[in-house]
């Protein structure tokens, strides 16, 4: 009798969107995406895991984040300072912050384990503030850890390669 083991799949062309834990990633995604539209700074916080990063690169083909200079490069202990910045006294990120919504889409499963699931996507950003629109894009990475539930899945990684990385980007009184 042959045993039937766990399907633990890393290659794209065999994973499809239909799979449940490709189908958590989405999910967790969206409910970040969310999270930050209502400002809901902490919530967002849980959803990464004690070793995940947040990093918005400069140079859009680098993968050595550490040593490269970006935007945002975002450990546990600097995201909780982004997050109280955000929420707390007086900071020009948190005075006036922008109304936004985002819309994450184009969901394309790189790697998919029992353990872990790697997602690339695109992701664009409208920002209203003191009568203006402004408009973010990019292409993003998540590398998300599976829980035993749904509910225990965490962010390892999210990158957010933004199409005008290279150029003069505004600061933004928001996350992406």
């Amino acid at each position: 009798m042959t045993e039937i083991l766990p399907d633990t799949r890393t290659d794209t062309a065999a994973t499809s969107l239909a799979d449940p834990r490709v189908l958590r990633g989405i999910e967790l995604a969206w409910r970040e995406a969310d999270l930050l539209d209502r400002k809901e700074y902490d919530a967002w916080n849980a959803l990464y895991a004690e070793d995940g990063h947040y990093v918005i690169p400069i140079d859009p083909t680098t993968t050595d984040f550490a040593n490269t200079l970006n935007m945002v490069y975002d450990d546990a202990r600097m995201r909780a300072m982004r997050v109280t910045r955000m929420t707390e006294g007086y900071a020009l990120a948190a005075v006036d912050s922008a109304t936004t919504t985002r819309t994450v889409s184009r969901f394309v499963p790189v790697e998919v384990s029992d353990a872990e699931v790697v997602l690339r996507a695109s992701q664009v950003l409208v920002a209203f503030k003191r009568g203006r629109h402004d408009l973010w894009a990019g292409d993003v990475e998540y590398r998300i850890r599976l829980g035993s539930a749904p509910a225990e899945d965490l962010i390892v990684l999210k990158v957010i390669r933004l199409v005008d990385s290279e150029a003069a980007v505004p600061a933004a009184g928001f996350l992406l």
